[in-house]
């Protein structure tokens, strides 16, 4: 947790380095309600040129990774450890905030920036970066927000700062929540429909997928149920209960 708090201290001193604080407001660490769940993000940034949310990651090592795919993977000390796909994490974030904000999603752009001693060992989007935050966000230089509306996002930012609307703790429970939910995505919140494997050694099997596919990819197994009456049970039952007889009789 220290590792991730440390990330994001540098990244908030390279934005106020590298960003002029009167064409970019700027929030940390914002824990934003949404219609499922909380999302909590490390830096949303203001301007007239649009809305930025840049997500930290101190992460060392080799990083392999892609657009498409849901785990990426660190290689450090020859060791290997997997990590969740920032660029979703960074997908569900716009998502809440263009809702919460009331804002058009094609005036936020997302930002990935890993501050640690990484190196990129595959090819990842330009917007992945572990140098040049800023000169990056500054290429975005076309006026989309009034100064009205500028005003108005960075006055709904500030109350959820100041007013706390989600504790820590509130937040960490959504998040479980919101993964155990069998019908709204936890990535972007879409709904999840059933789907049926196509291809492979499971062709023709259930699972539970994003509606929002192929812009979000998150899938999980169909749980069987186990309630009083169910299928399952019974026959868990029957299995007992014959059980029972042989070492009777």
């Amino acid at each position: 947790m220290f590792q991730g708090w440390f990330g994001e201290q540098k990244t908030k001193i390279n934005l106020w380095l590298s960003l002029d604080e009167e064409l970019y407001r700027k929030f940390h660490d914002v824990i934003i309600p949404s219609n499922n769940g909380s999302t909590q993000v490390d830096h949303i940034l203001v301007s007239s040129f649009g809305l930025f949310i840049v997500e930290t990651k101190n992460l060392k090592g080799w990083i392999f990774g892609s657009g498409e795919k849901s785990k990426w993977t660190q290689v450090i000390y020859g060791s290997k450890y997997s990590f969740q796909n920032p660029l979703r994490q960074a997908y569900r974030h716009k998502k809440v905030l263009s809702k919460y904000l009331d804002i058009n999603e094609s005036h936020i752009q997302t930002v990935v920036y890993f501050v640690g001693d990484s190196k990129f060992k595959t090819e990842l989007p330009s917007n992945v970066l572990s140098s040049g935050l800023g000169s990056y966000i500054k290429q975005f230089n076309d006026t989309v927000l009034s100064d009205t509306e500028v005003q108005r996002i960075s006055g709904l930012l500030s109350d959820v700062k100041i007013e706390g609307k989600i504790s820590k703790q509130e937040h960490l429970q959504s998040l479980h929540e919101r993964h155990s939910s069998d019908t709204v995505c936890p990535k972007c919140g879409s709904n999840l429909v059933e789907r049926t494997v196509k291809h492979g050694p499971r062709t023709g099997s259930q699972f539970l997928g994003c509606s929002g596919y192929p812009k979000c990819r998150f899938s999980k197994q169909i749980q069987i149920s186990h309630e009083k009456g169910s299928p399952v049970n019974i026959w868990i039952v029957v299995l007992v209960v014959i059980v029972l007889i042989e070492l009777l009789y």
